[in-house]
């Protein structure tokens, strides 16, 4: 059964199950409650403006139907991605009316003095619009797989949600000790760290002038000075200069980013009784992989591993899927051969037989064959590729190709690539076109299988959200990892249970194939410890 739901203010809202009539609750998060045990499908507008109440009410529903995200999806799949996706818009362009802009998500605008927030939409525009969006899910090619894409990333707006709430566990001691050993005791503000004051000096010392380490026009400048100009201010660029004042300059701008990106300053604003709570993004990315809109949890380094500590008694099991990517496109393509290398653990090294035993071409062929590759070794080990696993390659090809001749491509869902820009088509025209159509090409044909990676890392944690058992919670994703923190009683209880999701995952979306989605998962204590 579905439910529309319009939060309105004051924790009420009002509740439409489907043929009947609606009805105002006062204490939404209760009427949810009483609802939820006949698992209904909850239809509502963002999410994202739902779903806090429910979460600090204890309320963490099943499935729902995000219509902001489900009109991202069919208005890519048609061709005009970038529109307005909220509800509002997507009723303004049902009946014909101006369609107000976005007001959440990524490249949102934030509300001025001067500029009100959009009333929330009332029950009946909710209802309206998710039977729009029902018709237009049985209009594409595969309905049945677009309604699987729909119902994985409402689930993943669910997941997102209950991450940032529940957060992950983060020990401010052994955070403040590892910074303090790393950068210095903590500065003043508009300080440097000593340490990283000290690289800073070492920098200038060996410039022969002092200059501001942060700022790339400064260091090319620096460099030219020095008679040794570089191309751009990378690292994999300084790296090849003959030059005293690389070393610290490289060492000064990885602690520079440590110190920005997780620093005190850092976890001052994301970390909150003993939980980092970033704000995850779903469908971020164009390929339907997560971004997040604050805190950086994608791209959390390394070194900051050792502060994600489990509760006493608790453990972390981690699980990342081996080779997620190579696999997908064994599966989509339907390649015996791959597909029977796909079914062992290390898929690389079941290949190299192919490629003279060498494991290392066997990857640099598949890496190539999904981006485009076409440096070094590459042509040679793609020629073989094209010989041993044709209809692989061949699938890669068919979506560069699209994309070279400005089609649109879908993943294996229906997820769609953005259309290309007027400014695209012009150059393509012009004495660059070859250029610019090889780009979109190498863009298309690593779209088909990184967005379709996405939606079984989607599917993934849907199902494995409905096998966790309480009080186990999902507390971390990352493109093909993820994290649960659980009693320690359970962790084989959960570590089997990420298994049985990787299975599930790949039934739904591929259904009987011989290609094998291993989860490596393991129960640790620290997250440093999985790797």
């Amino acid at each position: 059964m579905n439910v529309a739901v319009a939060a309105g203010p004051g924790g009420g809202g009002v509740l439409c199950p489907e043929g009947r009539d609606a009805r105002a609750v006062g204490d939404l998060a209760e009427a949810v409650r009483k609802l939820e045990a006949g698992r209904p499908r909850w239809v509502w507008a963002d999410t994202r403006e739902v779903q806090p109440s429910l979460l600090a009410a204890g309320v963490r529903p099943a499935r729902c139907h995000d219509l902001a995200l489900t009109e991202g999806l069919l208005l890519g799949y048609e061709g005009r991605h970038g529109e307005p996706r909220s509800a509002q818009a997507a009723h303004a362009r049902l009946h014909g009316l101006p369609v107000p802009e976005d007001h959440h998500g990524p490249q949102a605008r934030q509300a001025t003095l001067f500029e009100e927030e959009p009333p929330p939409p009332d029950v009946g525009l909710v209802a309206e619009v998710h039977a729009d969006q029902l018709r237009r899910i049985e209009a594409t090619a595969d309905p049945q797989r677009f309604r699987l894409l729909v119902a994985a990333e409402s689930a993943g707006a669910l997941i997102a949600g209950e991450m940032g709430h529940d957060g992950m566990p983060w020990r401010e001691d052994v955070h403040d000790t590892l910074l303090t050993g790393l950068l210095g005791p903590r500065p003043v503000h508009g300080m440097r760290p000593a340490r990283l004051q000290a690289l800073a000096d070492q920098v200038a010392e060996a410039f022969g002038t002092p200059f501001n380490p942060d700022s790339p026009q400064q260091i090319v400048k620096a460099f030219k000075s020095a008679g040794v100009p570089v191309a751009s201010t990378r690292a994999h660029e300084i790296k090849k200069v003959d030059h005293p004042g690389v070393a610290p300059l490289l060492a000064y701008k990885e602690m520079a980013r440590i110190y920005s990106f997780h620093g005190w300053v850092w976890a001052d604003q994301w970390v909150r009784d003993h939980r980092f709570r970033p704000e995850y993004v779903v469908g971020g990315v164009v390929s339907g992989r997560w971004a997040t809109s604050g805190g950086g949890a994608l791209q959390i380094p390394k070194v900051m591993r050792q502060v994600v500590v489990a509760d006493e008694g608790w453990t972390l099991v981690v699980a990342d899927a081996a080779q997620l990517e190579p696999r997908v496109l064994a599966a989509m393509a339907g390649d015996g051969g791959l597909a029977r290398a796909a079914g062992q653990i290390d898929l690389y090294q079941a290949l190299a037989q192919a490629f003279g035993g060498e494991r290392d071409s066997a990857k640099i062929a598949m890496l190539s064959a999904m981006y485009g590759g076409t440096s070094g070794d590459a042509p040679k080990l793609l020629a073989v590729m094209r010989q041993r696993f044709p209809r692989a390659y061949q699938f890669v090809e068919d979506a560069a190709r699209s994309g070279e001749e400005g089609k649109l491509v879908r993943s294996w869902l229906g997820r769609t690539c953005p259309q290309p820009s007027a400014g695209w088509r012009e150059l393509v025209s012009g004495p660059e076109g070859k250029r610019a159509a090889r780009d979109r090409g190498r863009f298309t044909r690593n779209f088909v299988v990184q967005a379709t990676a996405a939606e079984w890392a989607l599917a993934l944690m849907a199902v494995l959200r409905g096998l966790l058992p309480d009080p186990a919670r999902l507390v971390f994703f990352q493109h093909d990892e993820v994290m649960v923190h659980c009693p320690a009683e359970l962790a084989e209880e959960v570590v089997a249970a990420v298994g049985r999701a990787a299975e599930e995952a790949t039934r739904l979306l591929f259904g009987p194939t011989p290609v094998r989605f291993p989860m490596q998962a393991v129960a640790v204590r620290c997250y440093a410890d999985a790797k």
